[in-house]
């Protein structure tokens, strides 16, 4: 299936003042960028054909992949003068380079590149700013045992906040932490079909819009993960994750496990 990957925001939480001009997608993690590792995920479980949708910061993603070093991440022989790879990590993908605005929702972003889906029934799509290690096949195949017309995977609540029962007096009744309270959060990895389209309005938005129309029709499956999941949204995020690669533990790497 192809992949749909979001990568044209301005990525405000992630940027350290106006001048910096990377955009989230481009930030690292070990030595390549969020969006490499979202990518090597999918490829993983058999998904090459990407679509990107650029906006801010484009030019940076376009040259990272311009110029791609894969004797960064894969073993080589030096023979003759000449480098033999002995790996590799993007030679098979397919990727798609589309300007979908600077200023787009991510529902109009995904319009804009619907000509490149091919006509394609089903089709993945992600943020490009989240990792995690959850089974994508099995993700696809509950999708499709669903009969659901789109599905998004969903994460218990991430915050180390506490909500609190209060009466009209101010007397606190009960505090509970927000990551035991029975709700789930967005977790960014649609599996989707055509018909999504026909719920998203000129720049609307993917989640509100779409799939909120499709929630009420009873046509959105939840797929409900309690594994590994991370999303980089900001500095901290971002270094947690980067801090982590660094010590080796590595979750969302699935393609470094050893085969079964």
């Amino acid at each position: 299936m192809k992949v749909v990957l979001f990568c044209g925001g301005y990525g405000m939480r992630m940027r350290s003042g106006d001048g910096d001009g990377v955009p989230k997608p481009m930030q690292l993690v070990g030595p390549r960028p969020l969006i490499w590792h979202v990518m090597r995920y999918y490829a993983h479980f058999g998904h090459t054909e990407f679509i990107l949708c650029l906006g801010y910061g484009a030019h940076h993603i376009k040259d990272f992949f311009l110029t791609y070093r894969e004797t960064m991440s894969n073993d080589f022989v030096i023979r003759g003068g000449e480098v033999q790879l002995l790996g590799s990590d993007i030679a098979d993908w397919t990727i798609t380079f589309v300007d979908t605005g600077v200023e787009s929702a991510i529902g109009e972003r995904l319009r804009r590149v619907r000509p490149y889906l091919d006509g394609d029934e089903m089709f993945l799509a992600n943020y490009s700013d989240v990792l995690t290690d959850a089974p994508l096949d099995l993700m696809v195949e509950k999708f499709r045992d669903s009969e659901a017309a789109a599905s998004m995977m969903i994460v218990p609540p991430q915050s180390s906040f506490h909500c609190v029962d209060v009466l009209p007096g101010g007397e606190i009744k009960n505090i509970t932490p927000v990551a035991k309270l029975p709700i789930w959060e967005n977790g960014g990895f649609f599996v989707l079909t055509q018909e999504i389209f026909d719920h998203l309005p000129e720049n609307g938005d993917l989640v509100e819009d779409a799939c909120g129309a499709l929630a009420a029709q009873g046509r959105l499956f939840g797929y409900q993960h309690f594994g590994f999941w991370k999303p980089a949204d900001t500095f901290k995020e971002r270094a947690e994750l980067d801090a982590g690669y660094v010590r080796g533990e590595r979750p969302w790497m699935v393609w470094e496990r050893p085969a079964r």
